[in-house]
């Protein structure tokens, strides 16, 4: 598994694909919420609202360091642009089991955070404290 498996997947819109990838017990540090949201089928739902708010998205760079990999991309949320970092950590079986996603700018975080609020409520997800 690799973070180029993980980028094709979100690319292609297969969340099927990315599903695969995740750990079953992954991490997801989200930018809008302190607690992470964990596990395979929430991470695989979350980024399925991800998908629905995101205008426009593409990476546009990828950088790998020992035992992490950065993908780098740009979006817009109701007009609003973004930028944002995927930060992909690996468990010994090459599946993400760690995932940060960090966005600037705040004009862009805060309609992204509002519309997501609203979607993370309505399906009934949950962070966890860990």
């Amino acid at each position: 598994m690799s973070a180029a498996a993980f980028r094709s997947a979100v690319e292609a819109g297969d969340l099927g694909a990315a599903h695969e990838l995740f750990a079953q017990d992954i991490v997801f540090h989200s930018p809008i919420t302190f607690h992470p949201f964990i596990g395979r089928e929430t991470v695989t739902r979350l980024l399925g609202l991800v998908e629905q708010t995101f205008e426009d998205f593409r990476y546009t760079d990828d950088l790998q360091v020992d035992g992490a990999h950065a993908l780098i991309f740009r979006a817009s949320v109701e007009g609003r642009e973004l930028e944002g970092i995927d930060l992909l950590r690996f468990d010994e079986d090459g599946l993400i089991a760690d995932f940060t996603v960090m966005l600037r700018p705040l004009s862009g975080l805060m309609p992204f955070a509002q519309a997501m609020g609203e979607k993370v409520a309505q399906a009934g997800l949950q962070t966890t404290r860990v």
